[in-house]
């Protein structure tokens, strides 16, 4: 028999699954509390139970939506053999996570540019310590062990732009559009090896 804190856990969850199809059809911020509580199929009173206020629900979707992409980038740069293999591995992981949870990035997308302003700086503040966390990886490689931390970080967040515009180009695709997506995909990959063929020419200070 579960616990109280996993019926709890279960029933939160439940609620951020609802906001997501929801999100669908409409925008964050024309979201209603009362919407959400009855997809998730508890009334609107007990919704408080488990988050004080919509931006609450909002900011548990942007933790969400970006904790298995985050993971997943770990693991394919930590696997990698090479900037060429670590680049295919990253913009693979995009895709495919963009695959298994096209619902959270839409709603990233949507959210990044308009809408909620707590939302939006939340999400920057994700993108941000995606970019910090490849950093941390970057001063690693030999070539950048010279390099300070403020162009590491400048070259961290290039590489993270490209992989946020191809996921939101991705997100717009019909699903099954497999030539499109490639395409996307290719050119993700270009404009990565471009960037990185400029390390040897940068001069750190």
């Amino acid at each position: 028999m579960a616990t109280r804190s996993e019926r709890k856990q279960r029933t939160r969850e439940a609620l951020i699954d609802a906001a997501l199809r929801l999100l669908e059809q409409e925008s964050f911020s024309s979201l209603s509390l009362r919407e959400v509580a009855r997809e998730g199929g508890i009334v609107p009173t007990g919704f408080y139970r488990h988050f004080e206020n919509m931006q609450e629900l909002g900011l548990a979707l942007v933790d969400r939506s970006f904790r298995s992409l985050r993971d997943m980038l770990r693991g394919a740069r930590a696997t990698a053999d090479g900037d060429e293999h670590m680049i295919r591995r990253s913009i693979a992981v995009v895709v495919a996570d963009v695959h298994e949870h096209r619902a959270h990035f839409r709603f990233i997308a949507r959210e990044r540019s308009g809408g909620v302003a707590g939302l939006r700086y939340a999400i920057r503040s994700q993108i941000r310590l995606l970019a910090s966390e490849l950093a941390i990886d970057l001063a690693r490689m030999p070539a950048l062990a010279a390099w300070s931390t403020v162009d590491l970080h400048m070259l961290a967040a290039m590489l993270v732009d490209v992989g946020v515009s191809a996921a939101d180009a991705l997100v717009d695709l019909t699903p099954g559009d497999e030539e499109a997506e490639q395409e996307i995909a290719s050119i993700a990959e270009r404009q990565l090896r471009l960037i990185t063929l400029g390390i040897p020419a940068w001069r750190s200070s």
